[in-house]
């Protein structure tokens, strides 16, 4: 059994916090679950790749993978991802999604990978973003 990593959109860290915490991931703005999309090993590539900033850049901005919850050791863990990244999947073409996904399969942490599974994804978190707008933040709720 893998991590099951549930990503979806909040007004706010104070909403999506209650989202993660009462368990209620029905939330009116879409969520998308799946095991084995890692936020960490995942997003920072991805962003990088969809806007030209390196993954060093991605990562030292202040909401990448922010840890909102205080879960300890064991989970579950909350975690903010970008508006950068939410503005960057709401644009992007299905296209640029499989390019994205196939240069991602070549990083050390995609390296056989199918990059039809990974532009799927993408392209479902793409959708997400779409509906969040900005007037919404992306999230991510993981746990064992």
């Amino acid at each position: 059994m893998g991590n099951i990593y549930d990503y979806y959109a909040a007004t706010d860290d104070r909403q999506a916090l209650a989202l993660f915490e009462d368990d209620c991931m029905d939330d009116p703005f879409g969520t998308l679950g799946l095991k084995g999309a890692d936020p960490y090993l995942l997003l920072a590539a991805v962003e990088a790749l969809l806007t030209g900033a390196s993954e060093e850049q991605v990562e030292a901005i202040p909401r990448f993978c922010e840890l909102l919850n205080d879960a300890g050791h064991e989970g579950p863990w909350l975690v903010s991802l970008t508006d950068t990244l939410r503005d960057a999947l709401a644009v992007a073409t299905p296209e640029r999604l499989l390019e994205t996904a196939a240069a991602w399969t070549h990083t050390e942490d995609g390296g056989g990978q199918d990059p039809g599974l990974l532009a799927d994804f993408l392209g479902r978190l793409a959708e997400l973003a779409r509906d969040a707008g900005s007037q919404r933040h992306l999230y991510c709720g993981m746990s064992l």
